[in-house]
């Protein structure tokens, strides 16, 4: 099926993030941005027939896309739940643009949303075992959650190519510098130096708590749409030129490689649909649950070559004003991750670049915007490429 300009993002709805929920269920939020990003193409709720839900992680629910519909009122043609962790955000846009493709919609809501009060995030988390193929060759050595493996994955690139950990506080930094002419990101009115990053707790070694995303409140939706609506709404125009996607593993003991991942594979199959290369891309917007996952992705996605991510970040300016605009927004790092809808961050930022409604921070004839979700422990990878009308 070819995708490259099938369907267009024309809407975007996103809240502010909080550190706390202020007793809002997350259904509440995804009403909320599902209707902003309605509003922003310029339509009505009768003129979605597609709906798109990542489930959230607060909640337990089954038939995520029914309950929202019911919720909104909403009678779908096509609905789907995407669950590819920070993947799905990247995820539900293809598959929006497939289903339009299919001629199963016309106008299709991509939601994700979530609520993480930090008190009880960071308290005990009983009666949610994890029961993973695979997991008993790591279980026993001590807790194996993200931080950890991340940790793993640093330690091993560090290892392998020299790099260096004042290296990754540059990603950091350059991030928060976004987040500092973003008023929206948590860190607004906060700056930070490498000093700084680097003087902060040692979470897991060798990655620092300013290296490490933290959870809070939030949701976020786009509205992609079929060409003949696209090009009548009140914005220009963002299609998706390319998009691929793979799954390698869940249990990191089962990962085939610790510093390469899927985005090997999914981005130059991403690039080749969009007939464009790293060099043609005005935007980066990558997932960065930590500043590693930037590293990893900038040499998988083939921005500079494999084993020189750390040198490449040292030497680029990756903020807005750069030779290289990376996650505009402030990134997950900076601009704060609600559970999936973290991954949504970077789809609706790459959106408001190419429509030139970034404010501030709007990067100068932005054209095309790489972004990628990454779900898991650098296990499940969607890579799209967006172009401006």
């Amino acid at each position: 099926m070819e995708l490259r300009r099938s369907a267009a993002i024309v809407g975007i709805g996103e809240l502010r993030p909080s550190r706390h929920p202020d007793g809002r269920p997350v259904l509440e939020l995804l009403a909320e941005v599902t209707r902003l990003a309605i509003a922003d193409a310029g339509l009505e709720k009768g003129d979605v027939d597609g709906l798109l839900v990542a489930p959230p992680l607060a909640e337990h629910s089954l038939m995520w896309p029914t309950v929202l519909a019911e919720y909104l009122r909403m009678h779908p043609t096509f609905a789907e739940t995407v669950d590819l962790g920070g993947a799905s955000a990247c995820g539900m846009v293809w598959r929006a643009a497939a289903a339009i493709r299919a001629g199963l919609c016309r106008a299709a809501v991509c939601v994700t949303g979530d609520v993480l009060d930090p008190d009880s995030f960071y308290g005990p988390r009983g009666g949610r075992p994890a029961r993973v193929p695979g997991r008993e060759f790591e279980s026993p050595f001590g807790p194996m959650g993200a931080n950890s493996g991340y940790a793993m994955i640093a330690m091993r690139h560090m290892y392998e190519f020299g790099t260096t950990s004042r290296q990754l506080a540059k990603v950091a930094v350059d991030q928060r510098v976004n987040a500092n002419a973003n008023p929206d990101a948590l860190f607004f009115d906060r700056p930070l130096t490498i000093e700084e990053v680097l003087a902060s707790p040692l979470v897991c070694d060798p990655l620092h708590l300013y290296e490490i995303v933290m959870p809070c409140t939030g949701a976020a939706a786009v509205l992609v749409a079929a060409p003949e609506i696209a090009r009548r709404g009140p914005h220009r125009p963002v299609w998706l030129l390319g998009a691929a996607e793979k799954l390698t593993h869940m249990s990191l003991a089962q990962a085939p490689s610790l510093t390469t991942s899927p985005i090997a594979y999914t981005a130059p199959r991403a690039f080749e649909m969009a007939g464009v290369t790293p060099q043609d891309i005005d935007l980066v917007s990558v997932y960065d649950c930590y500043t590693i996952t930037v590293v990893v992705t900038l040499e998988d996605a083939g921005f500079c070559p494999k084993g020189r991510g750390g040198p490449f970040v040292e030497e680029h300016d990756l903020t807005y004003r750069g030779d290289l605009p990376l996650n505009t927004h402030g990134g997950q790092l900076s601009f704060g991750q609600a559970g999936l809808a973290g991954g949504m961050s970077h789809v609706t930022e790459a959106a408001r670049q190419l429509q030139g409604r970034a404010g501030q921070r709007q990067v100068r004839n932005c054209e095309l915007a790489f972004v990628n979700g990454n779900g898991g422990i650098m296990s499940e990878e969607v890579s799209l490429v967006l172009g401006a009308d």
